[in-house]
């Protein structure tokens, strides 16, 4: 399993989020007296501006709270992506649990072409342009995490060069 890159904190006072709610589910725990029922909000925050993108998960008795909640969690994950003017640089495929997402470049006009919780993700990271694929798990949850997963892949031109060890025009 490969390691897990050390993420620099993000201050979501500096950014201008929007707030994007992708799933609400009604959760029942049985306890001895009966059912208690709460609510779970898988939440998506972004700055298209900044190319700022997290993710939270909130649980509260009602639906507003726990979005709340969610939207706290997700402030505390943000993470930046690379990309270009309009799409992102190169196709990528996302992995978490059994969800996987294939993003790939497309072309200027072509639009956000992905469904549901990707594109939650896509448009909260302010990418205009980019074709998506979900396969494997439907589950909101994973399928979030493994487009973020698949953002985080992405890499400036720069930092290749870098790794590589050649002139940024060589790339």
């Amino acid at each position: 399993m490969a390691a897990t890159p050390t993420v620099k904190r993000i201050d979501p006072a500096t950014l201008n989020l929007k707030e994007q709610v992708v799933s609400i589910n009604r959760v029942t725990k049985v306890v001895k007296g009966g059912k208690n029922m709460s609510f779970s909000a898988l939440v998506v925050v972004g700055d298209p501006a900044a190319k700022v993108v997290g993710f939270g998960t909130g649980k509260a008795k009602e639906v507003p709270a726990a979005i709340k909640k969610g939207i706290e969690a997700a402030k505390k994950n943000l993470r930046h992506v690379n990309l270009l003017e309009t799409t992102i640089s190169h196709q990528v495929l996302g992995k978490f649990g059994a969800g996987l997402v294939l993003l790939k470049p497309a072309p200027q006009g072509t639009g956000v072409i992905a469904g549901g919780p990707v594109r939650a993700v896509i448009t909260s990271v302010g990418i205009p342009n980019v074709l998506t694929k979900s396969i494997g798990s439907h589950n909101p949850h994973n399928v979030v995490k493994a487009t973020i997963d698949a953002l985080e892949q992405l890499r400036d031109k720069q930092a290749v060069a870098d790794m590589r060890g050649l002139a940024q025009e060589k790339v």
